[in-house]
């Protein structure tokens, strides 16, 4: 499969607490018209900012499990578990929320970040217990070389390990600097150019522009290694999940214990 880009004018937009915050969607809600409707486990993906203090009163989930990822500010969280915590820009706030839970958020001025849901097997997540947990930026494992730095967010030695199969890093990119990722065989690495201009490469294929705000999505037949590099003399912030490019199980939708 080529690599795919995706403008932001065929990603979703959303809005909360009367516009307070507003959202980018990669990967909207079913029917809110993103080109992406889903990347295998990876189900919905928002770049979300606050200009001012913004909230979001409390509302249900179920079998979901939620990562927000902050790339600067302060984000605030209460749930039905009993939860009422901030975490700061770098930080991480991870819900799997099993049988069901509640919460609330809140963004306070100049908050900017990531909400991501991963869809595990519904049929068993739907039996767990709910569970909250959040962790700050220096918990996360990071390595600095050749001027890239690579963060790991989701999976490998990072403390956030999800049931659903998916991986994800915050990689910083200084001008002309590269990173590069091993994409297995049946298996899509997605990512959405936070900051600067990139340009992509694999294996057999030209070089490929990807620029600010771009979703890209590079669904390997076999395994390919793909190199991503600054553009334009200029730094660069990247954000990439790695994910089966098919859900390995029944959706939601299919799943009668999810409407139980």
């Amino acid at each position: 499969m080529a690599l795919q880009l995706y403008t932001p004018e065929q990603q979703a937009v959303g809005f909360f607490d009367g516009g307070k915050i507003v959202e980018q969607k990669p990967i909207g809600f079913p029917g809110e018209g993103s080109a992406v409707k889903r990347v295998g486990t990876l189900f919905y993906w928002a770049w979300f900012s606050a200009r001012e203090f913004g909230e979001i009163p409390m509302h249900p989930h179920k079998g979901f499990e939620i990562v927000t990822y902050f790339m600067s500010g302060v984000g605030g969280h209460k749930d039905s578990l009993g939860t009422h915590s901030t975490v700061q820009g770098g930080g991480a706030q991870v819900m799997q929320t099993g049988s069901g839970a509640y919460h609330a958020e809140t963004m306070e001025a100049n908050t900017t970040g990531f909400q991501i849901w991963f869809e595990p097997f519904t049929g068993e997540a739907v039996k767990r217990t709910p569970t909250y947990a959040q962790f700050e930026h220096d918990e996360f494992p990071a390595v600095v070389e050749n001027g890239a730095t690579v963060k790991t967010v989701i999976g490998g030695k990072s403390p956030v390990q999800l049931v659903a199969d998916a991986q994800m890093w915050d990689v910083t990119l200084e001008a002309g600097a590269s990173f590069s990722k091993e994409v297995p065989a049946g298996y899509s690495l997605t990512a959405l150019v936070v900051e600067g201009n990139t340009v992509w490469q694999d294996e057999k294929k030209e070089p490929t522009r990807v620029g600010h705000r771009i979703f890209a999505v590079y669904g390997a037949e076999s395994a390919e290694r793909v190199t991503v590099t600054a553009a334009d003399g200029e730094p660069a912030r990247v954000m990439l999940i790695l994910v089966p490019s098919v859900l390995p199980y029944p959706d939601y939708r299919h799943v009668r214990e999810f409407y139980a």
